[in-house]
């Protein structure tokens, strides 16, 4: 047994989590869920959306899955995700983005993975204000967390399979943040012999960089030619996003954030308390955070019984919910889910 952290989240939250755990335990694997509650609802009693024992148990438990938990723009508390990052050294943000047979889509054939730098760029958080003439942000890069992002990448690319390792910058203007940035991957990789084209590597595996604009623009264009994409903090965050919108949307999308000691596993879709409590959210996000998880925690065959069945139930299109054409309901996608992988 597996004594696994869960954090439901709000909003929708806690529908989708039910729903993951259902999944996970009719695919075979026995863990003991540790629920613990961050965000909104523990503030007025800690002071905190993120109270220790959230960080205790993760830490104890070395591996955490968890649901939207709502963030308040401009004001407010800061966001969960970000905080849980920082604490707990949660450096690798891993977003893989794959088409689906029957979930409609602008593209076909999608297969690629955004490893995004999670822990400093502008995210560090570290602004101020200049009277009231101005807001200050400051952009950290630093070699060690760029090295740790970039060997990361590196392990991912072969691993996995994948041919094409990309560095996105920014360092035709940001000189030196983005600059240091950029060497570290050029050298890194170099170092882990995903060579450039023409420093003679083969196309089976290879490494370039392209600009953050030129990126974004050719995940439009032809993004069935990326395979892995390393980056900053910031740049991960909004082409995450991006890529997401190529394949049906973030209802559909897994991440990870990974560290030396633990690993957080989440759905990166927003709370939607709009539609809260209605049973007719869209739960794939995460469960496919799950199939992350069981992969991470070396249950293979749980993992592919559920991307199978997944791909079935998409391709017959019959028990969707209403976000990819359907009418089904939470729960009834996630019984349909699991009669699938009861029949495998």
């Amino acid at each position: 047994m597996y004594n696994i952290t869960l954090i439901p989240g709000d909003g929708i939250g806690p529908e989708v989590t039910k729903a993951m755990k259902q999944v996970v335990k009719t695919s075979g694997v026995d863990i003991n869920w540790e629920e613990v509650i961050a965000g909104e609802a523990v503030i007025e009693e800690y002071s905190t959306p993120l109270p220790d024992y959230v960080l205790d148990s993760v830490r104890k438990n070395k591996v955490a899955i968890k649901g939207p938990v709502t963030t308040p723009v401009g004001k407010g508390f800061r966001s969960v995700n970000v905080a849980l990052r920082k604490e707990l050294n949660l450096y690798a943000n891993v977003r893989p983005v794959k088409t689906f047979k029957g979930v409609k889509s602008r593209y076909d054939n999608i297969d690629l993975t955004i490893v995004r730098e999670n822990t400093e760029g502008l995210y560090a958080g570290i602004e101020h204000k200049v009277g009231d003439y101005a807001g200050e942000t400051i952009k950290i890069i630093t070699r060690p967390a760029s090295e740790r992002i970039v060997e990361f990448a590196c392990r991912y690319t072969r691993e996995n399979g994948y041919k094409r390792l990309t560095g996105v910058h920014k360092a035709n203007i940001m000189k030196i943040s983005d600059g240091l940035f950029l060497d570290v991957f050029n050298q890194v990789a170099k170092d882990n012999g995903i060579l450039r084209k023409a420093d003679g590597a083969s196309c089976d595996l290879y490494s370039d960089d392209v600009i953050v604009d030129a990126a974004a623009m050719n995940l439009v264009i032809r993004p069935e030619e990326f395979d892995v994409m390393v980056m900053p903090n910031l740049y991960g965050d909004i082409l995450s996003d991006l890529a997401s919108g190529l394949v049906g949307g973030l209802g559909m999308i897994p991440s990870a954030n990974i560290g030396d000691d633990c690993a957080v596993f989440e759905a990166v879709h927003g709370s939607a308390p709009e539609i809260a409590g209605k049973n007719i959210a869209n739960p794939t996000a995460i469960i496919q955070s799950a199939v992350m998880m069981l992969r991470h925690i070396g249950e293979m065959e749980s993992a592919d019984k559920i991307e199978k069945s997944l791909k079935e139930v998409f391709a017959e299109g019959k028990l969707v919910t209403a976000d990819l054409g359907g009418n089904a309901s939470t729960s009834e996608f996630a019984d349909e889910l699991c009669r699938k992988i009861s029949a495998l």
